[in-house]
């Protein structure tokens, strides 16, 4: 197995940082390598917001789901899927550009997705831990003011690096799903359920497939955040419909 691909197998989340900073070559080593991932036509539809201000990092700490540790980063990083840039740009050039619709939403979020992808491995290669953080994706309304966010951008999501403690660095990765399971030839094969049943029985432990999946339905697919999160999509998925063009400022 080569370096990069053994990084790959390496890497897990880190939730807990040591008290020290990331040197400021370092994060920008990061975000020139973010920059470096593939785009559609070349197009970067993204916006990354490097979030330095204490007080705003407690602020998103408890907007994205009342999480200490996201204050505590010492690089906390929100990939914006930006749908305005090039749009702004056309008009500057004296074009009548569509406004954007959802499709162009969704490749903006997936070129964020696929730069914060990029720069999670550049931290690891440097010795840095990283946890993305999906509810950033959550409470619209707040984070839009936070963040300042206009129309036609939105939060894809945002990641916490810095430095792993050492009872970060020894706890042991999840395992993840066989790839007969999740690798399929050709065209989509839906799973019959023994062999859901048998895709689920290591990662079930000593729980039951009914307990296993019970519990875990309602921690995250029926949890609160994970219907506000769908609120809040709904509602940046509205802005493409609703806003004609957002405001210039005077």
């Amino acid at each position: 197995m080569n370096e990069i691909i053994q990084s790959l197998y390496d890497r897990k989340s880190v939730r807990a940082f040591e008290e020290r900073p990331v040197p400021a070559e370092l994060k920008a080593e990061i975000l020139a390598a973010a920059a470096q991932a593939p785009t559609a036509g070349c197009q970067q539809l993204y916006t990354i917001l490097d979030i330095t201000d204490p007080a705003l990092k407690e602020a998103l700490a408890e907007t994205c789901d009342h999480q200490p540790f996201i204050a505590q980063a010492p690089v906390v990083l929100v990939f914006c899927a930006d749908c305005l840039r090039w749009y702004d740009a056309y008009r500057a050039s004296g074009l009548s550009p569509r406004r954007p619709g959802p499709g162009d939403l969704m490749l903006a979020v997936t070129d964020a997705a696929i730069a914060a992808q990029n720069a999670v491995v550049a931290a690891q290669s440097l010795g840095l831990g990283s946890c993305y953080i999906g509810d950033i994706m959550e409470r619209y309304e707040d984070q839009r003011r936070l963040l300042q966010l206009p129309p036609w951008v939105f939060p894809a999501c945002m990641l916490v690096l810095g430095w792993p403690t050492r009872q970060q660095k020894e706890c042991k990765k999840p395992a993840r799903f066989d790839p007969a399971y999740i690798v399929h030839e050709n065209g989509y094969r839906r799973l019959e359920e023994e062999q859901l049943r048998a895709m689920f029985r290591e990662r079930c432990g000593g729980q039951t497939f009914e307990g296993f999946l019970s519990a875990f339905c309602a921690r995250k697919y029926e949890s609160d955040f994970s219907r506000e999160m769908s609120r809040s999509v709904g509602e940046y998925l509205q802005d493409l419909e609703r806003v004609a063009e957002p405001a210039t400022e005077k």
